[in-house]
């Protein structure tokens, strides 16, 4: 399990994270790459990979998310994976040089009962072949966050997603503080919290200094922080969004990497769209992490071999490699 970060003193006030976005972008990656550099190995990247345990159907109207039941994607309903294909899947991705198996379940939250019984079984098989473990269920109650640590799970999965002044545009069937209370729950259980966020949804610099700003001001910061772009998929509401240029990414990773110092901030989804160089200059600016294998959940992801070869050509290895 990553070790915990200190508590920031205060809360982070916006302004700060928006001068961080608005500092020359060479100037910024200077200073976030120097602060990575204090804490953390800058040849070393953690390997997550991340698995759709139970797809479509979600009830929640997230306006970027091909799992929505809101939306006309082409994403077919599957019902909640069996234990043993996911530890099939936990197996192989550990062969292929992942550290960390998270499993997604497209619920808007965790009800009690067989399916969340099964879920327990996961996180125990996974924790048993010598992976971290991580899941993403939708919202959860103080109880069935003790449940999954009591079942060694090493984080949880929730995403704030963009600023709160931009939240109701994104999604109007749960609000920002339900995710904060979730946040709360997973961490007064003990599990380390992974939480971010998605640019390209529509938001301008200000919602982004407020995500961070908010990520940051949790007691204390999430220990994982993956910074996703939007995939435009086709059949939901964000479907012809326009990509947001490479150097807003750079921004968000380095600004995240000032206000999170001990963080793992995650390249995430959009990442295939990416060209090296943009990817590079991320690792440059503190990103440390990425998800591996060919899909994140119903999204494409680069393929093992490109990622292997950009990563030695950078000098960069995979924790799970060391």
């Amino acid at each position: 399990m990553s070790t915990s970060q200190t508590a920031p003193a205060t809360a982070v006030p916006v302004e700060d994270a928006l001068a961080l976005l608005e500092t020359p972008l060479l100037d910024l990656v200077h200073r976030a790459a120097t602060v990575h550099r204090e804490h953390h190995d800058p040849r070393r990247i953690q390997c997550s990979q991340l698995l759709s345990i139970k797809t479509g159907g979600c009830p929640e109207d997230c306006g970027y998310c091909s799992q929505s039941g809101h939306s006309k994607s082409p994403v077919a309903r599957e019902a909640l994976m069996d234990t043993e294909a996911v530890l099939a899947d936990a197996r192989q991705a550990k062969a292929s040089g992942a550290d960390r198996f998270c499993m997604g379940a497209a619920w808007r939250g965790v009800k009690d009962g067989e399916d969340f019984d099964r879920v327990i079984e996961m996180v125990k098989g996974v924790k048993q072949l010598g992976l971290e473990s991580c899941v993403t269920l939708g919202m959860l109650e103080p109880h069935q966050a003790e449940r999954l640590a009591e079942a060694g799970l090493d984080f949880y999965n929730h995403n704030l997603d963009t600023g709160r002044s931009h939240y109701d545009k994104v999604v109007t069937t749960h609000s920002y503080d339900d995710r904060l209370r979730t946040l709360h729950a997973v961490r007064q259980a003990g599990v380390s919290v992974c939480s971010g966020g998605i640019l390209g949804l529509g938001e301008d610099r200000t919602a982004r200094a407020e995500l961070l700003a908010e990520l940051a001001s949790l007691d204390p910061a999430p220990e994982s922080v993956p910074i996703n772009t939007l995939v435009p998929i086709e059949g939901t509401p964000m479907s012809e969004r326009q990509n947001v240029d490479w150097t807003e990414l750079v921004r968000v990773v380095a600004a995240a990497r000032i206000l999170m110092p001990r963080a793992d901030i995650r390249l995430s989804a959009g990442r295939r769209e990416l060209h090296d160089a943009a990817q590079a200059m991320c690792f440059m600016a503190g990103a440390n992490s990425i998800f591996v294998g060919e899909k994140l959940l119903t999204t494409p992801n680069p393929e093992p071999g490109s990622d292997a070869a950009l990563l030695g050509r950078l000098g960069l290895v995979p924790a799970g490699r060391e």
